[in-house]
């Protein structure tokens, strides 16, 4: 009986693995890394390219001092030239470890996410340079585009290939050149690879755009703010001397404060309560709309926690200094706030001015290593403003407007990498063909 049930069971077993195995569409090849076209191959990646791992770094080695890069100068699709180091080389040793247009660099030791991370290098720096043996050189050979290659690389350590097959340490990732070279995947023809780098690309070239035109708009913002806030430059219509005011004399402050984390009556009620993580969750978006946490009305009344009416200015004044945000929402904070209800300023305008206030206001923790603001410090400390709170108003008015330009940017470059995305899945897979 035993037998018998044993040999039900195998067969089941084999038939589920049949039911579970796609069917292989026209075209296209089962293979031992998953379906591809019948004109695609699968190759390790050393049969692809000349792979070499570079110099070992060594200040009092014989030689000259030649330039080299390092994982600093290889980030994902692009070669950062602002700090490139030097070491002695041999003249052999520098020929033997020097990059050359069309080479693929990967960061052979790296953090587990980043283990892999690659560009093609085109002759970025100014001068012939080599590697040091934290990366990984990847020449292409005849018949494989380097463009190509890139890509795939690129696509391999974004989806976690490479760190499935690295060698981990204590806190860095090897990928190994030996390693590396072993990986088997699916390389198009040379027509194709083409095709596809060449789309690929074109992406990589639009979100570089995307990139140049949001840092551009980020400086018009932050010289518009510097001239705006201080009074340097005024709106037309707007004239007449800014003045300096404590903040106690524009604004309410409250702080905060948290419930005994061991009595649950105190929390998940419907008061919501803030925390710096929910601030730095905004990535500098100025609106605080909900919080993570919340607490309940015997938490409000058994803590120091206070209300903070909507469109106020929530601001972090404990270990993390002056991030802020303008609620829109009834909330509490914990004791890591100092709260800011506008009495005589407009609550859009006194946002903007607070955000460039940080300095200063890590100025009045002293040096201290465990950095707090006062209630005290605050009523005393002085900002600059307009007098007439329709210019304050107006002001607010031109950054939001800023702000929203540059949101708009962000999202179409978060659309556009992510369009890549796909992009990258339906290529180098060869479920959509461009030849």
């Amino acid at each position: 009986m035993t037998d018998e049930v044993l040999e039900v069971c195998d067969a089941s077993a084999g038939y589920a693995r049949q039911m579970d195995r796609p069917a292989v569409p026209e075209g296209y090849r089962d293979t031992e890394i998953g379906i591809i076209p019948e004109d695609w191959e699968v190759s390790a990646a050393r049969q692809k390219g000349e792979i070499l791992a570079g110099k070992a770094l060594a200040i009092n080695a014989p030689g000259e001092q030649r330039p080299y890069l390092r994982t600093k100068n290889v980030l994902d699709g692009r070669i950062d030239i602002t700090d490139v180091l030097k070491m002695p080389m041999t003249d052999e040793q520098f020929r033997q470890f020097q990059v050359r247009n069309g080479d693929v660099l990967l960061n052979e030791g790296q953090s587990l996410e980043l283990v892999g991370r690659c560009s093609i290098y085109n002759d970025e720096y100014p001068e012939p340079c080599a590697i040091q043996n934290a990366l990984l050189r990847f020449r292409a050979r005849s018949g494989v585009c380097e463009n190509f290659a890139s890509h795939l690389f690129r696509h391999c350590q974004q989806t976690g290939v490479f760190s499935r097959i690295s060698l981990q340490t204590t806190s860095v990732a090897h990928l190994g050149s030996t390693r590396f070279g072993r990986l088997r995947l699916a390389w198009p023809t040379e027509a194709e690879q083409r095709a596809i780098a060449t789309a690929l690309s074109d992406v990589d070239s639009l979100l570089g755009s995307l990139d140049r035109l949001i840092a551009k708009k980020r400086d018009i913002k932050q010289a518009a703010m510097q001239q705006l806030l201080t009074g340097e430059t005024r709106l037309p219509g707007f004239e007449g001397a800014c003045e300096t005011k404590t903040l106690e004399e524009i604004a309410d402050i409250r702080s905060g404060g948290t419930p005994s984390t061991t009595n649950q009556d105190l929390w998940n009620g419907g008061v919501a309560w803030c925390t710096p993580t929910d601030i730095t969750a905004l990535h500098g978006r100025k609106h605080l709309t909900e919080t993570e946490r919340t607490i309940s009305q015997k938490g409000l009344q058994a803590s120091s926690a206070e209300v903070i009416p909507p469109n106020s200015i929530i601001m972090t004044t404990r270990a993390t200094i002056g991030e802020c945000a303008i609620n829109t929402i009834p909330m509490t904070t914990n004791q890591g706030f100092k709260n800011l209800i506008p009495l005589n300023a407009d609550s859009e305008f006194l946002f903007y001015l607070m955000t460039t206030q940080k300095q200063l206001l890590l100025q009045l923790c002293g040096g201290s290593t465990f950095l707090e603001v006062g209630k005290k410090q605050l009523q005393t400390f002085k900002v600059t403003l307009p007098s007439d709170i329709e210019e304050q108003a107006a002001i607010a008015t031109v950054l939001s407007d800023m702000d929203a330009e540059l949101e708009a940017l962000e999202q179409r470059r978060s659309k556009t990498a992510e369009l890549k995305q796909g992009m990258m899945q339906e290529l180098l897979t060869g479920r959509t063909r461009l030849v």
